[in-house]
């Protein structure tokens, strides 16, 4: 995710960044702006038309659909950030459930248990690295950490891995408590922490795992594309020839808000806009170590 301040107008508008939409929709908006020269050239070098020729009134469906097309985009480009906002919501749930669970593992668990201390400070921010590299279809084992009592041969690759770290905090509770080490009342006391494992990693998972219908998503680029193909046949008798750069204007302020929504949509990749789930991993990693040392 890039860090920026969104006060600085001046600064951002003349600033084009790796992931910018300009980039991307180059080569479409250079095929746009061919596209509408050779109509332009067709329609008044070589066949002549005037401004009394019927193709003119085309621009009445652009004024007609424009509205259309400008709800279809809002409505996508909405439901995009919805999809990333609750994404960020469901990381800084982990990062405040990851801390809490620390902070009672500590005050529960004297000094002298040294290994099972040293088990919660790196199996609570295992169980985000694996959640981040779990929702990148991809396990790093470098970011794993063993402790005394698990180890990362211990780990099925081929299974959930998020699930069988969580499963481990889980049991080691219960065995902590059976050996008396923790009351009963401790156990429940740490339930909800470990409760909201699964229930954020499922919510990571139903974000992910469930796009934008395909149908929709095709349908808005069918609509975009052939409302920019039918520009330049409105206006070119108004324009001439300057309606070239207005189609390729029209194309990529469209276009980069369906790029735009295609990016935020599924927010745990490593694109520039996704969120920082990195650095969340990081900072659990942090408050762990500092509360549990």
């Amino acid at each position: 995710m890039i860090d920026y301040n969104p006060k600085e107008w001046f600064r951002y508008i003349f600033y084009f960044q790796k992931a910018d939409t300009v980039r991307k929709l180059t080569p479409l908006i250079l095929t746009i702006g061919v596209y509408s020269a050779i109509v332009a050239y067709i329609l008044i070098v070589y066949l002549k038309l005037g401004d009394n020729t019927d193709l003119k009134n085309i621009s009445l469906m652009h004024s007609l659909l424009g509205f259309v097309i400008s709800m279809l985009l809002v409505f996508r480009t909405n439901t995009a950030y919805d999809r990333w906002w609750e994404g960020r919501k469901q990381w800084g749930t982990l990062m405040n459930s990851s801390l809490n669970l620390a902070l009672k593992i500590n005050g529960l668990l004297d000094q002298e248990h040294v290994q099972e201390r040293d088990f919660f400070k790196k199996m609570i921010p295992n169980y985000g690295f694996a959640l981040k590299n779990h929702l990148r279809n991809r396990f790093q084992p470098e970011e794993f950490e063993d402790s005394a009592f698990f180890t990362k041969s211990a780990l099925n690759m081929h299974d959930h891995i998020p699930n069988q770290i969580a499963s481990a905090l889980f049991s080691k509770v219960i065995e902590l408590q059976k050996k008396g080490i923790l009351l009963p009342e401790h156990t429940i006391l740490l339930n909800g922490e470990l409760e909201s494992l699964s229930d954020i990693c499922g919510a990571c998972e139903r974000i992910k795992n469930t796009p934008i219908p395909l149908s929709y998503s095709s349908f808005i680029k069918k609509f975009i594309f052939t409302y920019c193909l039918t520009l330049p046949i409105g206006y070119v008798f108004s324009l001439h020839f300057l309606v070239i750069p207005f189609v390729m204007f029209v194309f990529y302020i469209l276009a980069s808000l369906e790029v735009i929504a295609e990016e935020i949509e599924d927010p745990f990749g490593e694109d520039s806009n996704d969120l920082p789930i990195e650095r969340i991993c990081k900072g659990i990693h942090t408050s762990a170590q500092a509360l549990l040392k």
